[in-house]
């Protein structure tokens, strides 16, 4: 997802002027996106040039008003039917330095492993005190909290995975392998 889907989808229910968006958007997304107003109305600028909105009026504070043209009603529609494509998310940082830590050999996969679960368990238990700590009725920062809660508790399982699938022959450590200085050659 975008911003510019949010903006889409949060104009679905009436006209709105740029600050308002941002302001609804961080609200919806639990205050886990803030935006800058200079990217509300860059994406708005696009979203007019390519027919989803239009300026419906200007407020009594000067402020452009914009609304979703019969087009804009079909993409929110269409992306609120498609499901998310998690194939985007196959080249995730760590799966790939655990890739290349394997391939190349250049350091031990264990070490990775083991660095890697010790910060997703100090993660996973910040989200759960977040989690506690919030007012039960702000619901999307609660949704929020509690899909990285999974996505924490999934990538520790991964983590296990990993470590029960490594061969013999990786489990021994590695020294992690520096670049051969070379001597600066005068004369």
């Amino acid at each position: 997802m975008g911003i510019r889907e949010g903006l889409l989808v949060l104009l679905a229910d009436g006209p709105k002027h740029g600050y308002r968006l941002k302001g609804e958007f961080e609200e919806a997304t639990g205050q886990a996106w803030p935006l800058n107003i200079g990217q509300v109305y860059t994406t708005l600028g696009r979203l007019e040039r390519d027919g989803l909105v239009e300026l419906d009026t200007t407020d009594s504070e000067g402020r452009k008003v914009y609304r979703l043209t019969k087009a804009g009603r079909a993409e929110v529609r269409d992306w609120l039917t498609r499901p998310v494509d998690h194939r985007l998310d196959a080249r995730d940082e760590l799966s790939m330095k655990l890739l290349l830590t394997l391939f190349a050999g250049v350091a031990d996969p264990l070490a990775v492993v083991d660095t890697q679960r010790a910060a997703t368990m100090t993660a996973l238990q910040d989200l759960h005190r977040l989690k506690q700590e919030t007012d039960p009725d702000d619901l999307p920062w609660l949704l929020h909290l509690d899909r990285l809660i999974l996505r924490a508790e999934a990538e520790l399982r991964w983590l296990d995975l990993v470590e029960d699938r490594l061969p013999e022959r990786r489990r021994r450590p590695a020294a992690v392998h520096e670049p051969a200085e070379t001597e600066e050659v005068t004369g």
